[in-house]
């Protein structure tokens, strides 16, 4: 499993990482890092938009599942049934945005892999495609002023801020602890603290402890996905002015 991960996913990556470094002179470890991290976004961006799309319209019909939720809780088999119609109803498919979410996940582990373990400046020659020269000289400055094979506090920090802001515009807001809240309400408020308030100092630790490059990596993949989450705002906003029906005065 792990030579077929390499084979297919860090292998590509890691040329396309050091292909960008044959740019220019211009070019260096960090602003490869940015631009290989956008370009496999946008490739996987079908798939992050359909899964955030879903997780929307999940939160649309949060009120409407509590009350089947309630009205049905001695039933679980009809509370089923009445949740699959509102899914059908709104043409939602829960499940869509696991298989989406699980598809993506092996491209960026392999991201996270070729920016922790890549070895820059040095080139691992043995991993290069016949058609991808080895760079004549890796410049690790980004931007001439932060040293991506080191550490930096500065884009550490910043990794964990741009995940907060990405976990606050994916999830609906913190709702105040109701007093009949069931277990299953407990949970998700649970996680849903932890993703935004707890998750974020976890990746500036990482994004610390491994490198300037994963550092980088994390800020550039969370203002994509913030991107993402608007234009999926602002497009469903769009979809439900034009369906909803005009008021006669």
């Amino acid at each position: 499993m792990s030579a077929i991960f390499h084979t297919i996913i860090v292998t590509p990556l890691y040329n396309g990482l050091i292909g960008l470094l044959e740019f220019g002179s211009w070019v260096d470890v960090g602003i490869a890092v940015v631009i290989l991290t956008v370009v496999v976004k946008t490739a996987l961006s079908p798939l992050s938009l359909k899964a955030a799309r879903t997780q929307r319209l999940m939160k649309e019909i949060e009120g409407p599942m509590k009350e089947i939720r309630e009205k049905y809780k001695d039933d679980r088999e009809e509370q089923g049934k009445k949740m699959l119609e509102l899914y059908r109803e709104k043409n939602i498919n829960p499940f869509s945005s696991f298989v989406t979410l699980f598809i993506q996940i092996p491209v960026i582990l392999g991201l996270f892999y070729v920016f922790s373990k890549g070895g820059l400046p040095e080139i691992q020659t043995d991993l290069l495609y016949s058609f991808v020269p080895e760079p004549g000289s890796v410049s690790m400055m980004f931007l001439g002023l932060i040293d991506m094979a080191g550490k930096s506090k500065l884009l550490a920090f910043f990794a964990g801020v741009t995940q907060h802001f990405q976990a606050r515009f994916a999830m609906p807001p913190l709702q105040p602890r109701e007093e009949n809240a069931t277990f299953q309400d407990d949970f998700a408020r649970s996680m849903q603290t932890q993703v935004k308030y707890v998750l974020p100092f976890v990746i500036m630790f990482v994004a610390y402890v491994a490198s300037a490059a994963v550092a980088l990596y994390w800020i550039t993949s969370n203002i994509f996905a913030i991107g993402q989450e608007l234009y999926v705002k602002r497009t469903l906003e769009a979809e439900n002015k034009a369906t909803k029906p005009v008021t006669e005065e």
